[in-house]
């Protein structure tokens, strides 16, 4: 067995989390992939897998070698889409990963307009509320709702949101409207677990007013929060695509516009490389397009 081989072996085993689950994602014995594995070990002259009765998890080594696997394999894909001209037709496997209510939302609509366009494609999604790394996890794109620091992806811009409070009509008629960030405290406040923190919100253009909240209740996930609010119990910051429809339809207002930080920048990112695979050129190109003529994506409510 070769070496690339051997890598592609060792590299699903750590994504399938066991030989066994990988020997059937290969279409090969499990005996084979555990021989694998180890003659991969004893040509490096290392351990790479802590093999329990339970549990597989990577050594220190394991963990920088599954890393240049990936990007090796990646290259080599790239190397051969190029010379066998495939380049050009996009088709294949893509992986792209989005958080999760934004995915639902917004990504999932275009990924399914995408296939219909493409009908050699198929898209796996990672829809989850961490920052994920392309490289390392194996994805080919990611939206990320932020302002990107230097790296070495290739980011294009296509489009921002605001961070807006708001609560019911309901609500607000039982307790009145803030006028200002500072009456924030005679209110009833629904935190969100690693979102915009729960213990002092900023406002202003330049994030200069700084506001101590103290929250009654704390949910773990946005769609939580939402139906608190929604149901009239208090108010909390979204991100406005978060709450498009529900302001549309007048179940949720927001409050203390004026005071709003800046938008935050929505971007579709995928790793750089020499050649830029058919299948990342083009769902980037079909996306790029439709998240710019979408008016949930503007600023405006």
């Amino acid at each position: 067995m070769d070496r690339w081989q051997a890598m592609r072996i060792f590299v699903q085993v750590v994504e399938s989390g066991g030989f066994a689950p990988a020997a059937k994602v290969l279409h090969m014995s499990p005996p084979s992939v555990t021989r694998a594995v180890a003659k991969l070990e004893d040509l490096i002259g290392t351990r790479l897998l802590v093999r329990t009765t339970r549990s597989l998890k990577l050594t220190a080594a394991g963990e920088g070698y599954v890393a240049d696997c990936r990007r090796i394999l990646g290259e080599i894909a790239e190397a051969e889409a190029n010379a066998a001209g495939s380049f050009t037709a996009p088709a294949g496997l893509l992986t792209v990963t989005a958080p999760a209510l934004f995915g639902r939302i917004h990504v999932l609509p275009v990924i399914l307009d995408f296939l219909d366009h493409y009908p050699a494609m198929q898209v796996k999604t990672i829809f989850v509320d961490r920052v994920t790394n392309l490289v390392d996890e194996g994805l080919d794109v990611a939206i990320r709702i932020a302002s990107l620091p230097a790296s070495g992806l290739v980011a294009r811009r296509i489009g921002s949101v605001r961070q807006v409070l708001c609560g019911s009509p309901d609500y607000f008629a039982r307790f009145g409207d803030p006028g200002s960030p500072q009456e924030l405290a005679r209110h009833r406040i629904i935190g969100r677990e690693g979102l915009f923190g729960h213990s002092e919100w900023l406002f202003g253009r330049d994030n200069n007013i700084r506001v101590p909240i103290s929250p009654r209740l704390i949910c773990n996930t946005n769609d939580a929060v939402l139906a608190a609010a929604v149901a009239g119990w208090g108010l909390s910051r979204f991100q406005s695509y978060q709450v498009a429809p529900d302001v549309s339809a007048g179940r949720l207002k927001v409050v203390l516009a004026d005071y709003e930080r800046e938008p935050v920048p929505i971007h579709i990112v995928h790793a750089e490389g020499r050649i830029v695979s058919a299948r990342v050129r083009a769902f980037v190109d079909f996306a790029a397009g439709r998240f710019r003529r979408h008016a949930g994506l503007r600023t405006e409510l």
